[in-house]
């Protein structure tokens, strides 16, 4: 058998993701993402709260002196449709100051989110899709890539689910170890939640909130659709430090 063929039975044996998976934060700096945070506008980044340090893209509070609501997300440049997201995360340290007691080693990735240019200053949260990101507090269990909904809903079981928040079937995390969760987006017709290859949450039909009054703005610019089948991609601020060491994408084929 030559090399050649070696070589290309080797390449069809690894995973079809394996050339395929870009990096979305270049480990050096910022370019790419745009902050926007509660109270200031999209492009300010208020006391350095997201930065690169040591090949890290790091949430930091050290330039606050309290917390006072200031949610922020980091929204990468280019909106998507289907495809599977990566990130290595950790929690670090202690909370900032006053931040809110539910967002003790929380945070986020929000998908088929609405564009940073479209959020009021004051606004807190995106219309957009969470994959709520949470660490063990050494008291007993706490899922991690769960599901949360600001402006929007998702279909569960053939039944629309209007509740905030659900948790997912995942293991606790605690300490300041690396997790890895992926999320695979197909559109708006079916989103899923995955940790080591176990899926630990799934959900359909993605999609903009009536009831709620800046949603509901979003949809009429769509010509009054609510169904979300693509959005902005973004990381959350929210008042526990956090690291990402690796952020990256898969675009799928949509079929």
């Amino acid at each position: 058998m030559t090399r050649l063929c070696v070589a290309l039975i080797l390449l069809a044996a690894l995973p079809v993701s394996a050339a395929e998976w870009k990096p979305l934060f270049n480990g050096k700096d910022l370019t790419g993402w745009t902050p926007k945070i509660r109270g200031y506008a999209a492009g300010e980044n208020f006391a350095n709260t997201f930065r690169v340090q040591d090949g890290l893209l790091q949430v930091r509070y050290d330039g606050y002196t309290t917390f006072d609501e200031k949610f922020g997300h980091l929204f990468y440049e280019q909106p998507f449709s289907h495809y599977r997201f990566r990130v290595e995360y950790r929690f670090v340290g202690d909370q900032c100051p006053n931040g809110p007691g539910w967002a003790i080693r929380n945070s986020g990735v929000m998908v088929h989110g609405e564009s940073p240019a479209t959020m009021a200053v004051d606004q807190d949260f995106p219309a957009s899709i969470e994959v709520q990101l949470l660490g063990g507090t050494g008291k007993g269990k706490r899922s991690t890539a769960n599901l949360c909904t600001p402006g929007t809903n998702v279909v569960m079981n053939g039944e629309l689910v209007t509740r905030h928040c659900t948790n997912s079937q995942s293991e606790t995390y605690d300490g300041e170890q690396w997790v890895t969760v992926e999320i695979e987006v197909r559109g708006g017709e079916v989103i899923r939640h995955i940790i080591d290859d176990k899926t630990v949450l799934e959900y359909q039909e993605p999609q903009l909130d009536d009831r709620d009054a800046h949603a509901k703005e979003l949809a009429a610019k769509q010509g009054g659709k609510l169904l979300l089948t693509g959005g902005t991609i973004s990381l959350q601020s929210e008042s526990h430090p956090i690291d990402f060491r690796k952020v990256e994408i898969l675009v799928l084929d949509e079929k």
